[in-house]
C-alpha cells in the first residue's frame, strides 16, 4: 500500500480540508479503509494526545486535529460499517442532567472517536434515563459521564444507580471526569475509572476495553 503518512500529518497540524482530500484519494486508489484509521489516523491522534499532555498543543489545537479527523472518518466509517468492521468499544457520552457545558466532553468524545471507538454522543444535560435506554439501545461497553459544577456532580452518582437498577452495570465500564471531580469521588460513586484530561481518558478506555475482552 502506498505510504499515506500525509493523511497522519494532517491530522497533527489540524488541516480537515487536505485530510478529507487525502482520504478521498487513497480510498480511490485502493487503500483499505481500516489501515488508514490504524496505521495513521489512530496514531496522529495519539501524538496530538501525547503533545496536549507535554503542553505543546493546547485545546484549540486539540479541536483542529479532531476536526481533520473526523473529516476524514465521515468517508471511512460507511465503508467499516458496509465491511462489519467492529470498533474498538462503544461509548455512550454526556454531560450529566443539569450541566449545559460540553467542551470538556467533546474532546473526550472526540480522542476516544480518534482511538477506533463507536462514539453516541447525547450531549448536555442528560439525565440518567436516556444514558440508560442508549446503552440498551446501542448495546454499548463504556458510558462516559462529564460535569463541570459541583451543583450536578451527584447526577453521576444517581445514573450510575439507575443502570444499576436497570441490570446494566455488569455489562458496561463507567467512566467520569470534569473540573470538579477526583479519583477519590469517582471511587465513592463507583465508577470504575477517572482522567482530568481528555487524552488520558482515551487511554484509561482502551485500557478497560482490553481488560475485558
Amino acid at each position: 500500500m502506498e505510504d499515506w503518512k500525509s493523511l497522519y500529518e494532517a491530522v497533527i497540524s489540524g488541516d480537515a480540508k487536505t485530510a478529507r482530500a487525502i482520504t478521498e484519494k487513497a480510498l480511490a486508489a485502493g487503500a483499505e479503509p481500516l489501515a488508514l484509521v490504524n496505521e495513521f489516523m489512530v496514531p496522529a491522534m495519539d501524538e496530538v494526545g501525547r503533545r496536549f499532555e507535554c503542553n505543546e498543543y493546547f485545546v484549540p489545537e486539540l479541536l483542529l486535529s479532531a476536526r481533520a479527523m473526523k473529516s476524514s472518518l465521515e468517508l471511512i466509517r460507511p465503508l467499516l460499517t458496509a465491511q462489519g468492521t467492529q470498533p474498538v468499544g462503544r461509548v455512550v457520552i454526556g454531560t450529566v442532567k443539569g450541566d449545559l457545558h460540553d467542551i470538556g466532553k467533546n474532546l473526550v468524545a472526540a480522542m476516544l472517536e480518534g482511538g477506533g471507538f463507536e462514539v453516541i454522543d447525547l450531549g448536555v444535560n442528560v439525565t440518567p434515563e436516556k444514558f440508560v435506554a442508549t446503552v440498551k439501545e446501542r448495546n454499548a461497553n463504556i458510558v462516559a459521564m462529564s460535569a463541570l459544577l459541583t451543583t450536578t456532580m451527584p447526577g453521576m452518582k444517581t445514573t450510575i444507580e439507575a443502570i444499576k437498577e436497570a441490570g446494566l452495570r455488569d455489562k458496561v465500564t463507567i467512566l467520569v471526569g470534569g473540573a470538579p471531580i477526583t479519583q477519590k469521588y469517582a471511587d465513592e460513586i463507583g465508577a470504575d475509572g477517572f482522567s482530568d484530561s481528555a487524552p488520558g481518558a482515551a487511554v484509561l478506555a482502551k485500557k478497560k476495553v482490553a481488560r475485558t475482552a
